[in-house]
């Protein structure tokens, strides 16, 4: 853990970004989930984050009655990498969504404060 920087994590998986010793591209960030990971850029995660909400927006209403809501696998996801597509049931897309939302929150804010202390 001493080569990352985190971001935010919960139940769900985590999101970091490399620190500058390490031979990886410390602008981009590392959103590691389930036994997946996916690298991408700040203009990358705000696409993927436009798509969860899509995705719970236009899955909500049917699957919300649902019996099967939590083992059902149905809802797709897509992702940056148009190749890829994530197949979730209802809490995995509502954890994604919360790991997306809470890594743009932390990134926003770390921004806000370094333009505060630099502008002192």
């Amino acid at each position: 853990m001493e080569d990352i920087n985190p971001i935010y994590s919960n139940e769900f998986g985590m999101a970091f970004q490399w620190k500058e010793k390490t031979l990886k591209d410390i602008s981009k960030i590392q959103l590691v989930f389930k036994d997946t990971g996916l690298f991408i850029t700040r203009q990358e995660l705000m696409k993927f984050s436009k798509n969860v909400m899509n995705s719970v927006e236009s899955n909500y209403l049917e699957c919300k009655d649902c019996t099967q809501k939590d083992s059902c696998r149905k809802l797709l996801l897509n992702t940056p990498a148009y190749q890829v597509t994530f197949a979730l049931d209802t809490m995995e897309l509502f954890a994604m969504k919360d790991l997306v939302e809470g890594t743009i929150f932390q990134l926003d804010l770390g921004n806000y404060l370094d333009s505060i202390c630099s502008n002192n």
